[in-house]
């Protein structure tokens, strides 16, 4: 059980104050916890990630409008870089969420990365929803300001705004003329809950795999493993 001494420390190393009455311990408690816990005194956090989600979307808009003249699609682009699940689940390991989040013994024992950066996203945004309604928008913008929008720049360096196929598709074709092509290796599950595994291939080389529950996300997660294998 995580106690609220932990959770006082936990709330000082990410700058925010602590307050018993707060939410910032029920932004930290999964669903599944309550499963296993009936007893607990605090719902699960997804109320206050539904809050916060909006609160990060605002305060990074803002932040956009405010600083760049692109135009909108490029905004957006952006936007979508610093907010989608991938990034909010590093943001969280840095700030070492995971090890103060209430879990069910089988959720803590899951080790899909998948599973956990999902977890993980939902996590920071339900904390932005408690520091939101704890301590207000400038406080919420400070902390949203600190953890999510100092991304930016890799973002931009690594033009991580430009989606993983697209991406691959520019690095493939500047570095080795080839235009990438992608093969389902295999199909499971049932019809209504299938996984693919996806090949990413440059001409007959079969440069990294991808899995997901549809080809296209299959196709997405086999680009993003394939820049990575090629350091591109």
């Amino acid at each position: 059980m995580i106690d609220d001494k932990e959770i006082k420390k936990f709330a000082k190393s990410i700058g925010v104050e602590y307050l018993e009455e707060g939410h910032l311990k029920q932004a930290l408690v999964h669903r599944s916890y309550l499963n296993e816990h009936a007893d607990f005194p605090l719902g699960h956090n997804e109320r206050l990630e539904f809050l916060g989600d909006a609160v990060l979307e605002l305060v990074v808009t803002e932040y956009l409008f405010e600083n760049f003249p692109n135009p909108e699609g490029e905004l957006t682009n952006y936007r979508a870089a610093m907010v989608n699940g991938q990034n909010l689940a590093k943001v969280s390991r840095k700030l070492d969420v995971e090890s103060h989040l209430f879990l069910s013994k089988g959720e803590a024992q899951d080790t899909s990365e998948k599973s956990r950066n999902y977890i993980l996203a939902n996590g920071m945004e339900a904390i932005i929803g408690a520091v939101y309604l704890d301590f207000g928008w400038d406080q919420a913008k400070k902390f949203i300001t600190e953890n999510i929008i100092s991304t930016l720049p890799e973002i931009l360096e690594k033009k991580l705004y430009i989606d993983p196929k697209s991406r691959f598709q520019e690095e493939s074709q500047s570095h080795a003329s080839i235009t990438p092509s992608y093969k389902v290796l295999e199909e499971s599950g049932p019809d209504h809950k299938k996984t693919f595994r996806v090949g990413a291939f440059l001409g007959k080389e079969l440069v990294a795999e991808g899995v997901g529950t549809s080809k296209q996300e299959a196709q997405v997660d086999a680009a993003q493993n394939a820049l990575e294998a090629k350091g591109w």
